[in-house]
């Protein structure tokens, strides 16, 4: 019995072996390195680290985001239910009914956000 976990004690022996030693290592050859205020300041891409750290973005370009990965998300739900589609209408309808719902939503938000405009790119 104890040798079906002789695999995973060495794995992790090996794991905390490594973490310990990196560490270890860091600590020596850090302390090697002298630091100066050159050293300590962002580096911005040969930019001077002046004004804001970030452009702001419009909260339109959120809102894409989001319906985005909304929409995505559906292909995530239709794939699998794609794969057992054939085999499961054989047992019950239900499988069919229920993604008709489940498109009917999504094409009810889909035509919301249409209507709202949040896919208008002109605004």
């Amino acid at each position: 019995m104890i040798h079906d976990y002789l695999p995973i004690l060495l794995t992790a022996i090996v794991a905390v072996g490594f973490a310990a030693s990196a560490l270890i290592v860091s600590v020596i050859l850090g302390k090697a390195g002298r630091r100066s205020a050159v050293k300590d300041t962002a580096y911005e891409c040969g930019m001077l680290p002046i004004g804001n750290s970030q452009p702001r973005f419009s909260v339109k370009f959120y809102l894409v985001a989001m319906l985005f990965i909304l929409f995505d998300l559906e292909i995530v739900f239709m794939y699998p239910w794609a794969l057992s589609y054939k085999d499961m209408i054989r047992q019950s309808s239900t499988i069919f009914w229920s993604m008709l719902s489940f498109v009917s939503i999504l094409t009810v938000g889909y035509v919301y956000a249409l209507k709202k405009g949040a896919l208008n790119w002109k605004n």
